[in-house]
């Protein structure tokens, strides 16, 4: 099994180099703002770290709640990082067989459909912190990025875009060419400007 057939070990490189990032990240840089709308970087690096906990009650079968809004961290940012992330991606190493499909009450959804989904918060957030922290995006993990983009492609429909002020979590897509860095035509597809 190839890396790309195994959602687990991407979704453990998409969290290796987001915590890569966060390393790289300074408590200074907490008021910058980032591509993430109305979000600092105190604010982005808190959300991953409530997905980290969200993410791994899904895994262990569990029901994520995203009507509270999350708590802000102001320090040890990548030892909370890192120790989330290694407790997710054991959580769906023993959740068992991720091939074929589930049952969901919107139709069959591959079984693997929430690890991706989580793979792909985990690569477009990579690229927000690095934007907004002034780090390259040039080292990261290609392969995670056009998985991210693959999923995306197909989960990503035109109702979950919209005004920020709507409720809405994604903005249109931006118009990105062909041939720009992989990361770069996924911030765009969830709306970000690779440009600015």
């Amino acid at each position: 099994m190839t890396a790309v057939d195994d959602p687990i070990e991407l979704l453990a490189r998409a969290l290796a180099q987001a915590a890569g990032l966060i390393d790289g990240t300074g408590v200074e840089l907490a008021g910058h703002p980032t591509p993430c709308r109305s979000w600092d970087v105190g604010d982005l690096v808190s959300h991953l770290l409530d997905d980290l906990r969200q993410f791994t009650l899904r895994a262990e079968g569990g029901q994520p709640d995203r009507s509270r809004p999350f708590d802000r961290v102001e320090e040890d940012w990548l030892h909370a990082f890192e120790a989330g992330a290694e407790r997710l991606v054991e959580a769906w190493r023993a959740a068992g067989d991720l091939t074929g499909t589930v049952e969901t009450p919107g139709g069959p959804l591959p079984a693997r459909f929430p690890v991706d989904q989580q793979t792909t918060e985990f690569a477009v957030h990579a690229w927000d912190l690095a934007h907004a922290t002034g780090q390259s995006t040039e080292g990261l993990d290609h392969e995670v990025a056009l998985a991210a983009l693959d999923w995306a492609h197909g989960a990503l429909k035109p109702e979950y875009r919209g005004e920020e002020e709507r409720q809405h979590a994604f903005g249109p897509e931006v118009p990105a060419p062909a041939d720009a860095p992989a990361y770069d035509r996924l911030a765009a597809f969830f709306g970000r400007h690779p440009g600015s």
